[in-house]
């Protein structure tokens, strides 16, 4: 399968930033009330045939943060303003991603976008995944929903490199081989209730301070 999701992702994503266009407004006006910079962060990312993208999210750290600090986000990292973590939390720093979707950068679901610096590493099988668009959902990103409570320590990269990314290749590589509409619409509600579930932790949190 190709691109028969091709028209759904652009429907979708058009859609999407239209009903979501309120939220964008207020989220905008909190981020540029709690810190200095852009609303938007525009990361380099890999997509399709290793082509390289610029890839869009609302602004969740401090500017100048990818020059000074890793690629990754690490548990506790400092470098991530008030606002930034709720919206990291909430996945909802993902949300302009649907203009990626929408311009046919990358689709609803598919392997997860990676920094330029670790698709370098990446082994022949594992290149195979992009052979399709990068997505704002998979497998891998649902299984590691909270990734950077597992990166602490001074060892962080290290552990990145080679344990957690391998294990989300491999993720990524079962679903290329095995895509299809059903699964893509499973991927999607999964995602949803994902979201639901940290906006509902998160409340409880609140209300237990």
């Amino acid at each position: 399968m190709k691109d028969s999701c091709r028209p759904m992702d652009f429907v979708m994503s058009g859609l999407g930033l239209v009903l979501l266009a309120p939220l964008v407004v207020v989220v905008s006006i909190w981020i540029k009330l709690d810190s200095r910079g852009p609303v938007y962060y525009r990361a380099r990312r890999v997509g399709r045939g290793g082509e390289e993208f610029l890839l869009f999210k609302f602004r969740s750290m401090r500017v100048g943060s990818d020059k000074t600090g890793p690629g990754v986000t690490v548990s506790g990292d400092s470098r991530v303003t008030r606002a930034g973590r709720v919206l990291r939390r909430l996945k909802i720093d993902e949300l302009p991603q649907l203009i990626n979707v929408f311009r046919g950068e990358m689709a609803l679901v598919g392997p997860r976008p990676e920094d330029p610096r670790y698709v370098a590493q990446y082994g022949t099988r594992q290149r195979e995944i992009l052979r399709v668009r990068p997505g704002m959902t998979s497998p891998s990103s649902l299984r590691y929903c909270h990734e950077e409570e597992l990166l602490d320590g001074p060892d962080w990269e290290t552990k990145y490199v080679e344990q957690i990314m391998p294990e989300k290749l491999a993720l990524d590589h079962e679903y290329v081989s095995n895509r299809s509409i059903p699964k893509d619409i499973v991927l999607i509600l999964r995602s949803f209730a994902t979201m639901a579930g940290a906006g509902k932790t998160r409340m409880m949190h609140g209300r237990n301070i």
